[in-house]
């Protein structure tokens, strides 16, 4: 019976070290939260539209955008579990690139698509997203919470404000 449960044990721990050797482009069916937390430094689990609350008192959180950062979506009627994704480059105050999974096509890994501020008061409130399907900028604006900062970052080089406003 012990020996049993050593074996299991041991071909649990083979497959979980399989899949962590795979390269992403490889893995089937990727989440945004798995994605984010395998290429980025922010490291916080639970549904996607949780990280925001999540990241409170553990990362410093803003609405100004930073590589390597991760912008935090909210929870919509079309996205109910929210979104995550890893700024790649900063354009400038209102573009950036960004890095994701799972946006355009079930569990489809995207590199350096584009990401814009359309919200009037220039937060990230309200973010349009390049979508695969349509070879273009999304239709609609996502509601998004802001950028939560890897920890390496400071509160003053990341234009903090950790507040809920968003």
């Amino acid at each position: 019976m012990q020996r049993s449960a050593i074996l299991r044990t041991i071909t649990g721990l083979i497959a979980l070290v399989t899949v962590a050797a795979v390269p992403v482009a490889a893995q089937a069916r990727i989440q945004c939260v798995a994605y984010a937390r395998q290429v980025s430094q922010v490291q916080l689990s639970g549904n996607a539209r949780d990280w925001w609350g999540h990241a409170e008192g553990v990362y410093s959180r803003g609405n100004t955008p930073r590589r390597g950062s991760v912008l935090a979506f909210r929870a919509t009627h079309a996205m109910p579990m929210g979104h995550v994704a890893v700024v790649s480059k900063v354009l400038d105050d209102r573009h950036v690139l960004i890095n994701h999974a799972n946006w355009s096509r079930p569990g489809m890994v995207e590199r350096d698509v584009m990401a814009v501020d359309v919200s009037t008061a220039g937060d990230w409130s309200q973010v349009r997203v390049w979508y695969a399907q349509t070879g273009s900028l999304g239709l609609r604006p996502s509601p998004a919470f802001g950028f939560i900062y890897p920890a390496t970052e400071t509160a003053s080089s990341a234009g903090h404000t950790d507040d809920n406003a968003g």
